[in-house]
């Protein structure tokens, strides 16, 4: 079973994710993406998911029109876990 981030480790975890924010609640990390178009939107999208699919970890996430929506969970955990942060620098690096 994957494990919870919590306290202080998941501040740390949280501050070395450039543009992620940690959800009021704690028990997620989102971050919004905006694109010149819809286009541009949906391609992001195809690469996120081609990479949610390879680490059988898959967002949450709305679209509309350029903005990308992302909410990172893991369920199992019940909140934040290293796979969440993992697929958040993945995300990042794209």
């Amino acid at each position: 079973m994957v494990e919870r981030i919590e306290g202080e480790a998941l501040h740390a975890a949280v501050a070395d994710l450039d543009g992620w924010e940690l959800r009021g609640d704690q028990l997620a990390i989102e971050r919004t993406y905006k694109f010149a178009d819809f286009v541009e939107a949906f391609g992001f999208m195809t690469r996120v998911a081609i990479l949610a699919e390879k680490a059988d970890h898959h967002p949450e996430w709305f679209n509309v029109y350029n903005r990308v929506e992302i909410t990172l969970t893991t369920h199992d955990a019940g909140g934040v876990s290293e796979r969440d942060v993992a697929m958040a620098k993945a995300i990042a690096a794209l």
